[in-house]
C-alpha cells in the first residue's frame, strides 16, 4: 500500500510540473506574440507565423501583421504578414487546409481533395492572390521602386503537397515547419537597395491601423465577396484512384 501510495504521489507530482510547465510555455509564447500584434487579432495560424519569425530572430518592430492596403482605385486588399528585412520585404499568405493540395502558379484556381479522392474544393490560387497583395505594396512605395519583394505561402492544417508547381524564384510555398529555414534562406540574400526605408514603415504601420477601422475592414470584406462571387464552391464525388496511384511529389528548391 505504502509503494502505491508513493507512486501515486510521483504521478501526481509529475502532472503538476507538465501543467505548470506547459502554462508557463504559453504564457511565454503569448507575451511573445503580443510584442507584435494581439493574441485576439487575426486566425490563429497567422500568430504561429509571428511567434515563428520572432524565433528565428526577427525584430519584432519589423514583423506586420493583419494589414489593410489601400489600392489605386480605393479599394482594400488584406495582407496576413509583412516583414521589412534587410534583404527586403517578405509577405505572408497563410492558408489552414487538409487534403491533398494540386495547383500550379499559371491556374486561376486551386484543387482541395479530401477522403481519399471522393471530394474535390475548389479555392483561388495563392500564388496569384499574394502576388495581388505584392503588386498592392508596390504601387504604394514609389521611393523604392526596386525593392526586392518576397512571396511565402504558408499551408498550415493536416494538408499534403501534390503536383504542385512554381518557378518563380521569389516565391516559396511551404509547411509551418519551413517558415524558419526559408526565413534564414532569404536573409542570407544580398542586402536590398532602399530608396526610404521610412515610406515601408508608414505604409505597414498605417495599413495596420486601417484594420482597426470597421468601415475599411466591412469594405474589404465587400470588395472580396465581390470579385469571389463566380468562385465554385460546390463539391462532388469524383473517382481518383488512378491518378493518385500514379501521382507523385514535384518539388523544387522552395517546397519544404
Amino acid at each position: 500500500m505504502l509503494v502505491a501510495f508513493v507512486v501515486s504521489l510521483v504521478c501526481l507530482a509529475a502532472c503538476i510540473v507538465h501543467v505548470v510547465c506547459s502554462y508557463s510555455a504559453k504564457r511565454k509564447e503569448r507575451e511573445l506574440i503580443e510584442q507584435v500584434t494581439p493574441v485576439t487579432r487575426g486566425e490563429w495560424s497567422e500568430r504561429r507565423v509571428v511567434l515563428e519569425l520572432l524565433k528565428v530572430g526577427v525584430n519584432p518592430k519589423a514583423i506586420f501583421h493583419d494589414l489593410y492596403i489601400q489600392k489605386p482605385n480605393g479599394e482594400y486588399t488584406q495582407v496576413d504578414l509583412a516583414v521589412a528585412t534587410k534583404a527586403g520585404i517578405i509577405v505572408f499568405e497563410v492558408k489552414d487546409y487538409s487534403g491533398w493540395i494540386f495547383g500550379s502558379e499559371y491556374q486561376k484556381y486551386w484543387t482541395q481533395v479530401l477522403s481519399y479522392g471522393k471530394e474535390r474544393y475548389r479555392f483561388y490560387n495563392p500564388v496569384m492572390q499574394n502576388s495581388g497583395h505584392i503588386r498592392a505594396i508596390r504601387q504604394c512605395l514609389p521611393q523604392n521602386p526596386g525593392i526586392p519583394i518576397y512571396s511565402v505561402i504558408v499551408f498550415f492544417g493536416n494538408s499534403e503537397f501534390r503536383n504542385i508547381t512554381c518557378n518563380a524564384d521569389d516565391t516559396f510555398i511551404i509547411y509551418p515547419y519551413s517558415i524558419r529555414r526559408v526565413v534564414s534562406e532569404i536573409l542570407e540574400q544580398p542586402d536590398a537597395v532602399f530608396g526610404n526605408k521610412y515610406e515601408i514603415m508608414d505604409l505597414f504601420t498605417k495599413a495596420v491601423q486601417n484594420g482597426d477601422d470597421p468601415m475599411i475592414v466591412a469594405s474589404q470584406i465587400n470588395s472580396a465577396a465581390y470579385y469571389g462571387r463566380n468562385k465554385p464552391r460546390s463539391a462532388y464525388i469524383v473517382s481518383f484512384s488512378p491518378f493518385f496511384r500514379f501521382g507523385g511529389f514535384y518539388r523544387r528548391r522552395r517546397y519544404y
